[in-house]
């Protein structure tokens, strides 16, 4: 037997339409070329990294670059991919307990939880260009890069995620759902 608030939020969820304004479609595109630069990234931190253990165990020489650019990489894959996580609901979330509440409770709430995700992207995107422009004129060791490289993702993350909460908040206004970006 089936709890009768699941039931009524799978019903709810099946009914609500695909979300189809400008920002969305926008938003979309966005997610979906995020995707594509975290995949891309991901293999590039493979090659950087397997470039090194070939360096060092076979060239008996490793490259005093590689590790630097390895974790230049893995900031951008994982901020990058952690925005369109927000955007595709894979963060973290209390779904468990938010399909018990009647829906125009959980409305309330999902709306709460997407308001604070905003201002988070904010606090990331104003303390990533803070940060940024502090070490602006310093460069990664073996780089050459400024090091502000290191700061454009936090930055890039916070406005996607500030972005794709606008539309989840727009979306949950309307009674609209937000697709993800792999469908």
């Amino acid at each position: 037997m089936t709890d009768p608030h699941v039931a009524d939020h799978e019903q709810g969820v099946a009914a609500a339409r695909p979300a189809t304004g400008l920002l969305s479609r926008v938003n979309a595109i966005v997610a979906r070329a995020g995707m594509y630069l975290s995949v891309s990234g991901l293999l590039l931190i493979v090659t950087v990294v397997f470039y090194q253990v070939f360096g060092r165990y076979v060239l008996n020489s490793s490259p005093t670059w590689t590790e630097n650019l390895a974790l230049v990489l893995i900031l951008y894959v994982t901020l990058i991919g952690a925005a369109v996580g927000v955007r595709d609901a894979g963060h973290i979330g209390m779904d468990s307990l938010l399909v018990m509440l009647p829906d125009h409770a959980r409305e309330k709430i999902e709306l709460i939880i997407h308001v604070l995700v905003a201002a988070f992207g904010v606090a990331m995107a104003y303390n990533g260009w803070i940060l940024g422009a502090s070490v602006g004129t310093v460069k990664i060791p073996n780089l050459g890069l400024p090091e502000v490289v290191r700061y454009v993702p936090l930055i890039a993350s916070g406005v996607l995620i500030v972005s794709f909460s606008i539309e989840h908040i727009i979306a949950l206004l309307r009674g609209e759902e937000v697709v993800p970006s792999w469908n």
